[in-house]
């Protein structure tokens, strides 16, 4: 079951925006994912930064894919518009979603699998077209539909669960989104609400295309070699008529550090990740500088994390292919079909 919808009834208390709405109108089902989950951290931080601007829900369009994080949309703005498209390919119907209506304010969430290898090519073409979209990429670097393989920002020499070490180099795409144009750039860590909520709220107020890579760890592939209790151990010396997958509940990892600081965190699987917040002199205008100290703290095994780049005048894909305003399937026939004279005169300028 991948739909368990929420009781109606709200405490008569409940803190209201400027609409009126309080934060359970900006909830969707409850989430089916493994407990712990760094993904259910980030539909909570769209919640909050959708609540906090006042958003009115109806003006949402959510697009995913397909994984892990393209089931959060689920759990998050369930009054909003939503398409769960196929593999890889949730850019693409977005970019023909924000042509047909630019008025609604486009929410694209995938996984390092759907945008980084299947979709790739999808998410390059939406980012150097301008797209103006909220892209937020919920990377674990495994494929956790799939029983934890490495995906395409799996960093070099890390190990899966059953000890094999990642011998390819990763696609960060941060740096790809940098290199391609996006006007907005940053890369968070799902239990770091203080940075991911306002880092959220930027996005959606942000006229171009926003981009952020959000660090997610996956808990149901922490088992260690060695352990008599893991999976691989259990399912190696077992023999049972039949197979079973069973996740037990993790608490979601949560860190607080100052800006210009390292912090060490521990994962559910005992891996330590460095984490560098962006100190608060960092010059977010500066592309270059920005692709520059990326490379720099990845060379010392960090996750650069914060706003990274910012262009403080973004544009737009509609300011390049010149569309009208308002949404096509607002059009009366006579702008849809303008008649043979207005056909005439498009044939003469070509001669």
């Amino acid at each position: 079951m991948t739909y368990l919808a929420k009781p109606k009834f709200h405490h008569p208390a409940l803190p209201k925006n400027a609409l009126g709405y309080t934060r359970r109108d900006y909830e969707g089902s409850v989430s089916t994912l493994c407990a712990g989950c760094g993904h259910d951290s980030i539909s909570a931080a769209i919640i909050e930064a959708c609540f906090e601007l006042a958003i009115e829900p109806h003006r949402v369009a959510k697009l995913s894919g397909i994984g892990c994080s393209s089931k959060t949309p689920t759990y998050f703005l369930g009054n909003s518009h939503g398409f769960n498209s196929v593999h890889g390919r949730m850019p693409s119907v977005l970019t023909g979603a924000n042509l047909a209506n630019r008025e609604l304010l486009y929410l694209g969430v995938s996984g390092d699998g759907d945008s980084a290898s299947i979709g790739f090519g999808q998410f390059a073409h939406a980012i150097r077209r301008a797209v103006r979209m909220v892209y937020i990429v919920e990377n674990n670097g495994v494929y956790g539909l799939t029983k934890g393989q490495f995906s395409a920002t799996a960093d070099r020499g890390s190990k899966s669960k059953r000890g094999n070490v990642n011998a390819d180099s990763p696609i960060d795409l941060v740096q790809v989104a940098l290199h391609l144009g996006a006007t907005f750039v940053a890369r968070s860590f799902s239990g770091d609400k203080e940075q991911l909520v306002p880092l959220v709220k930027a996005a959606i107020e942000h006229e171009g295309s926003a981009f952020i890579d959000v660090v997610s760890p996956c808990v149901a592939f922490n088992n260690h070699p060695g352990s008599t209790k893991s999976y691989d151990y259990v399912r190696a010396h077992n023999e049972a008529v039949n197979r079973l997958d069973f996740v037990s509940p993790r608490s979601p990892i949560a860190v607080n550090y100052a800006p210009g600081s390292v912090e060490l965190v521990e994962q559910h699987d005992g891996s330590v990740i460095a984490l560098r917040k962006l100190n608060n002199e960092y010059d977010v205008n500066d592309r270059l500088a920005a692709m520059n100290f990326l490379e720099v703290h990845a060379d010392k095994g960090e996750i650069v994390t914060g706003l990274l780049y910012l262009n403080p005048a973004p544009e737009d894909l509609h300011d390049h292919a010149h569309t009208v305003a308002a949404p096509l399937n607002s059009l009366a026939e006579q702008d849809l079909c303008p008649g043979s004279d207005a056909l005439a005169k498009i044939n003469a300028s070509l001669r």
